[in-house]
């Protein structure tokens, strides 16, 4: 009798002891990823920060370096070279063309489709109303080549037979001081950045990026890790990717993550409200379907961003995303 109760205990105690030493394991972090990041401040690409913030990566046992890029080139290299892991929100024009060139790189979600979070705009006493006031001495702004922003003007001449000159101008901040200047006619931008401005009556938007027909469907950002990076750490950035999905959910669910994105981006919590409800949606942001992939091809090799559209083989090796 006394041998079956020491065994009973036995069998009570060890699954309390294992649990115990569980919880903390958890929570410790067991990998460390440097995140470059592109346009910090936009809240489609503030999922790593405000979920490190919030606590969700540690949970999944990561911590994350997380540092800005001044755009999509910048971006691109820094993972190429392995300064960086990954990245998120980058130009799906130019991730094709770097891996079609052989760039170590693989996609692991998808990061934003359609363009409606992109807008152009003038100064307030611009003669510019509309698109289609402007001439071939225009400039109009873009941040970098094979960004998302550049996309959208090249397809905006296309589509919409804009007469402009495109011109590379930066981070959004440089891009406003250079309008703001008269040195750029059409500056571009993404909420919350330009918000307060527009309230103030200083510039005036003129378009955005879903006024291009063909841009309305397609995944125009990406989610991107340097290949050797997945090849030897594929469970730390499985579990990257689920604990960036778990972040997408709470941010479009907890009205306290957009208390820590005002915070974070310095503006109103109403402006924070209104980038998230009516600019970079729930339904935009989903991140594990790539959409209309071969519409995206096809543009890259019209802009000739690529010189072919990428094989069946190649699209298999290069979407490395994670089912849910």
């Amino acid at each position: 009798m006394t041998g079956r109760r020491s065994l009973l205990a036995i069998v009570l105690v060890v699954p309390l002891i294992l649990a115990a030493t569980a919880a903390p394991a958890q929570d410790a972090v067991n990998d460390t990823f440097k995140v470059a990041v592109g346009q910090l401040g936009l809240w489609a690409v503030e999922g790593p920060r405000l979920g490190q913030r919030a606590g969700i990566f540690k949970k999944h046992g990561l911590a994350l370096d997380i540092f800005g890029t001044a755009g999509g080139g910048e971006t691109l290299q820094a993972v190429i070279s392995g300064s960086a892991d990954l990245t998120v929100g980058i130009g799906t024009a130019a991730v094709l063309r770097a891996y079609s060139k052989g760039a170590p790189i693989r996609v692991i979600g998808a990061n934003f489709t359609g363009a409606g979070d992109l807008y152009w705009y003038v100064r307030a006493d611009s003669p510019i109303a509309r698109l289609e006031d402007a001439t071939d001495k225009t400039t109009m702004a873009y941040s970098a080549s094979g960004s998302s922003s550049h996309n959208v003007v090249l397809a905006f001449m296309r589509e919409l037979a804009l007469k402009a000159l495109p011109t590379a101008t930066g981070t959004q901040p440089a891009t406003l001081t250079q309008v703001m200047s008269g040195q750029i006619d059409i500056g571009w931008g993404a909420p919350p950045f330009g918000l307060k401005e527009l309230a103030d009556g200083k510039i005036r938007i003129i378009a955005n990026g879903n006024d291009v027909p063909s841009l309305r469907t397609q995944t125009v950002r990406v989610d991107m890790v340097n290949a050797n990076t997945l090849r030897d750490r594929k469970d730390a950035v499985f579990r990257f990717v689920r604990a960036y999905r778990e972040t997408l959910d709470w941010m479009f669910s907890s009205a306290d993550a957009v208390k820590l994105y005002a915070e974070e981006v310095r503006v109103p919590v109403e402006l924070a409200a209104m980038t998230r409800d009516k600019f970079q949606t729930r339904d935009a942001m989903r991140n594990d379907r790539i959409s209309d992939i071969d519409a995206v091809m096809a543009d890259a090799v019209r802009l000739k961003f690529l010189d072919r559209p990428l094989s069946a083989e190649q699209l298999a090796e290069l979407m490395q995303i994670p089912p849910r």
